[in-house]
């Protein structure tokens, strides 16, 4: 099916959909979830620098990991949570914490991050493929993103599946994608020009591995 035949959603009707307002997609995680869904001990990591870290969770939903962080860290380390829907579990009054209720699709930092995480948030954002070179950008020399990311959520404007072509140039852009455990990463700063253009979601594509109904992301490949 061509996506001509789809209603794709922009950004702004994107974010106003029930599927994007999902109130059981982990949003109420802790700590642990971060190295059972990424592979990242978040505490080890942050502690093993000999300075200020900072840390950027995307899609941080209710943020209960980052006050635990918070506490546990102290004045050794920087958070900031950015969620859509805002829905914090308390103000981070005394911490090193900030949160901020904004789209991941167009908020962006004024500094760059040690480690960088999206825990399935990703699987609610239309331009997908843009968000995870966003993030790439934003890390230090030495930094860490990691999220997950189910490529087959990626179509051309065909309605295939990107598929390999895309893992490609994922690869080629210095990003590691592992297709087991359906997790992207990359370690130290890079700008990615991935050979495509967002095309617009469609957030009536049902469930993905999950379990939980996500978005399609459709994209014109040159």
């Amino acid at each position: 099916m061509d996506h001509r035949d789809l209603r794709l959603l922009d950004d702004d009707a994107l974010e106003r959909s029930s599927v994007v307002a999902n109130s059981d997609m982990n949003r109420e995680r802790r700590l642990p979830a971060y190295r059972r869904e990424l592979g990242v001990d978040v505490l080890a990591l942050l502690r093993g620098a000999d300075r200020v870290v900072r840390w950027l969770d995307l899609c941080c939903g209710t943020a209960n990991a980052l006050f635990e962080a918070a506490h546990a860290l102290g004045d050794r380390a920087e958070i900031v949570g950015v969620d859509l829907v805002g829905y914090f579990a308390g103000p981070p009054a005394g911490l090193r914490l900030r949160l901020v209720t904004a789209s991941v699709t167009s908020w962006a930092p004024g500094a760059a991050f040690d480690l960088i995480t999206c825990v399935h948030g990703l699987h609610y954002v239309g331009d997908k493929l843009g968000v995870i070179a966003r993030a790439a950008s934003w890390l230090t020399d030495e930094g860490l993103f990691a999220a997950n990311f189910d490529v087959r959520s990626v179509r051309r404007a065909d309605g295939a599946p990107a598929g390999r072509r895309l893992t490609a140039a994922l690869r080629a852009s210095g990003l590691v994608y592992d297709a087991r455990t359906r997790r992207v990463s990359c370690r130290g700063r890079r700008e990615i020009d991935l050979p495509c253009a967002y095309l617009g979601a469609d957030d009536r594509a049902g469930p993905n591995y999950t379990g939980q109904a996500a978005v399609d992301s459709y994209y014109a490949f040159g």
